[in-house]
């Protein structure tokens, strides 16, 4: 009996010949480095070195943050990636009234350059690159970074890294929205425009399926949406008057990685096919590296359970294996205890080490793409790509990403996928260990990590005193200055620069934004 894939196609007992009959391997695979890129985006892939390891971390204070990045820096991480808090992440500081209870919880609290000094002080900027996820204020966050790099000596030019910068799946799956999304696409825009002329080896969006996949989303879904949020960032640069060559090897993406080890390597081989098509025959790009879809893959968190923690590590070991078979660009690995509290650092350095058995232990990275010719991963690459094209043509009968966002297109289709996977695991249909079978009647003891709730006033403190010593005839022009540019077509990412150079926060700059912009209420009607 055919078993169903988390996409909802079949999975046949038996693969042979006759699965991949008529199939064309010129077309379908190509070389590894070349169009379509279905067998990875550079020839040599992880036989001359391995993907870069990433590991996700931030919480409470710039100190605190800043000693675990030196932490995972002298345990082997090749690149730091951040997590910031809810208010950060929403553009508040940390003494709004909003921000109470949540300072410092999910990720650091920055509320100032003065902060962003502190996160990365002793940590040389011109020899680690910076993965940022932030969206809505990623301007800011990117902008700070560089006023602390010309501190430390380092030329913008010098600066490698990426901001997520992803607002259409806020809209979409996650909520972390501020602005409506016409000028929020405009702001990207600026940004896109901006690392061009003075930040030129920054990738200026992680265009993300992570999140849309923690909210439910099957595999053919989170890159089928994703992939449609590219395509609308993609023409808003073009409307604004950008060559797509100019901008699109910058360009860059964010996937799950789950425990079914066979869809998921098919996923990322079909996106890379998808994508490079779409750049070639949509959009006209004669840049190589224009059609290459290069992406960040994280092991899926939300596979993760609070019972029997420890198997997490066997999960977040097959998760990482798939993201490497798979042809990721860099991984973070989560730690075992994240469904229960932030990661301690013998977690983190665990969840690094996957990694490093992964790269240095195992022959997966001793020749590019394993599974190309396999009949089954052949197969499902086709099945994927056929239904993710199917519900892109969808978004595009709906006008666009921005669009069918409006109509609750996206969401809905993902909410009725979550739906299933909930109905299946509460029957028992699907499996999960330790949750709905091979229980345990009593857990082992665990401390985790807690965050001191005294960072809150903390925080508070420190912003009353910088609003105490800054110039602030100087933070009121250059917000005016902000403002001026939001109400025109001028790049706003010069007076934001210059606004948080003179100490402006991260909640003012948002603020006279709100002004000018307003801010993104979802409808109903959906």
């Amino acid at each position: 009996m055919a078993r169903e894939s988390e996409s909802g196609l079949p999975i046949e007992p038996v693969y042979g010949p006759e699965t991949l009959a008529g199939w064309d391997p010129a077309e379908k695979l190509g070389e590894p480095g070349s169009y379509p890129f279905t067998r990875g985006v550079y020839p040599s892939m992880y036989t001359g070195r391995p993907w870069t390891m990433r590991q996700y971390a931030g919480f409470g204070t710039a100190v605190e943050s800043n000693a675990r990045y030196k932490q995972l820096i002298a345990n082997g991480t090749m690149g730091l990636s951040v997590a910031f808090d809810l208010p950060t992440q929403m553009g508040h500081d940390s003494d709004a009234p909003i921000a109470s209870g949540e300072v410092g919880k999910v990720g650091v609290a920055i509320d100032s350059v003065d902060d962003m000094r502190i996160l990365f002080g002793g940590i040389p900027l011109d020899k680690v690159s910076t993965s940022m996820t932030i969206n809505a204020p990623a301007a800011l966050l990117l902008l700070m970074y560089q006023l602390v790099g010309e501190e430390q000596g380092v030329a913008a030019d010098q600066l490698t890294g990426t901001i997520q910068n992803d607002v259409l799946k806020e809209y979409i799956a996650r909520g972390t929205y501020i602005f409506p999304p016409k000028p929020s696409l405009r702001l990207i825009a600026d940004i896109f425009k901006y690392c061009k002329a003075e930040i030129p080896k920054w990738n200026t969006i992680s265009i993300s399926g992570y999140h849309m996949a923690e909210a439910g989303a099957s595999p053919a879904q989170e890159i089928a949406f994703t992939l449609a949020d590219g395509i609308e960032y993609v023409r808003t640069a073009v409307a604004a008057g950008m060559d797509v060559d100019d901008f699109a090897p910058r360009l860059s993406f964010f996937f799950v990685s789950r425990t079914t080890i066979l869809e998921e390597v098919a996923k990322f081989r079909a996106a890379r096919r998808i994508w490079a098509r779409v750049m070639r025959d949509e959009f006209g790009a004669k840049n190589p590296k224009s059609l290459m879809l290069r992406f960040h893959t994280q092991t899926a968190g939300v596979q993760l359970t609070a019972q029997q923690p420890e198997v997490n590590l066997v999960r977040v070991a097959v998760q990482g294996l798939a993201a490497v078979l798979g042809g990721t660009q860099s991984l973070h690995t989560n730690s075992f205890d994240e469904a229960i509290a932030l990661p301690t650092d013998k977690s983190a350095r665990l969840a690094l080490r996957t990694q490093q058995v992964l790269a240095y232990e195992t022959d997966v990275t001793a020749t590019v793409d394993p599974f190309a010719g396999s009949y089954v991963v052949e197969k499902m690459t086709d099945e994927v790509e056929a239904a993710a094209v199917e519900l892109m043509q969808k978004v595009e009968e709906l006008g666009g990403a921005v669009n069918a966002i409006e109509h609750g297109f996206q969401k809905g289709e993902i909410e009725r996928s979550a739906y299933r996977i909930a109905q299946e695991t509460d029957s028992g249909e699907r499996v999960v260990v330790g949750v709905n079978r091979f229980q345990i009647e009593t857990e082992d003891p665990y401390e985790p990590l807690r965050v001191d709730p005294a960072i809150e006033a903390q925080q508070a403190a420190r912003l009353a005193t910088l609003r105490a010593e800054r110039d602030q005839a100087a933070v009121d022009a250059a917000l005016a200055e902000l403002k001026k540019a939001a109400e025109g077509d001028d790049n706003v990412l010069y007076p934001m620069k210059d606004a948080l150079k003179a100490r402006a926060t991260v909640g003012e700059v948002c603020n006279a934004l709100r002004e000018v912009w307003g801010t993104y209420v979802p409808t109903d009607a959906f």
